[in-house]
């Protein structure tokens, strides 16, 4: 079935089963291949997407679900990397092994859209839909701080 999907501002025709979940469609489909498949049952936020600004496991979202929506995935967050989430996260050591990254980016990104200076507890509730095998906690918390700093100025 051919179904049409906004995806990080361009219009992309797939031809795919309705129920496809949305994250094989822009890996395989539309060759997205930033959002990563971690546990294909919404539970580890590798996969994780913006739709219509929400934060949203691709996992676990079918295409049709996901039309007439705005996407966003981790390629469309920035052209060059310079989203203050992006930098901060640099700028912190976050990444180790990096698998789940793109996922605690997007989420990271999401949250400082709804609370631009956001508490340890905001950040912390925000984030526990991601998981993290390096363990890399604080440092995303002190990412999401400096980001939201990076960001009101």
């Amino acid at each position: 079935m051919n179904l049409t999907l906004s995806v990080n501002g361009t219009s992309h025709q797939v031809d795919v089963e309705p129920e496809t979940p949305l994250l094989w469609v822009l890996r395989d489909t539309i060759g997205l291949t930033g959002t990563k498949y971690g546990c294909g049952i919404a539970q580890c936020g590798a996969c994780m997407v913006h739709i219509d600004g929400q934060a949203v496991k691709s996992c676990n979202v079918n295409a049709a679900a996901a039309v007439g929506k705005r996407i966003t995935t981790i390629e469309g967050l920035s052209p060059d990397s310079s989203h203050p989430v992006q930098k901060a996260w640099l700028e912190h050591t976050v990444p180790q092994c990096g698998y789940c990254q793109s996922g605690q980016i997007m989420s990271a990104a999401a949250l400082l859209q709804r609370a631009p200076n956001p508490t340890d507890r905001q950040i912390d509730d925000a984030m526990s839909e991601n998981l993290c095998r390096c363990g890399t906690y604080l440092q995303i918390r002190e990412a999401i701080h400096a980001a939201a700093k990076l960001g009101r100025s």
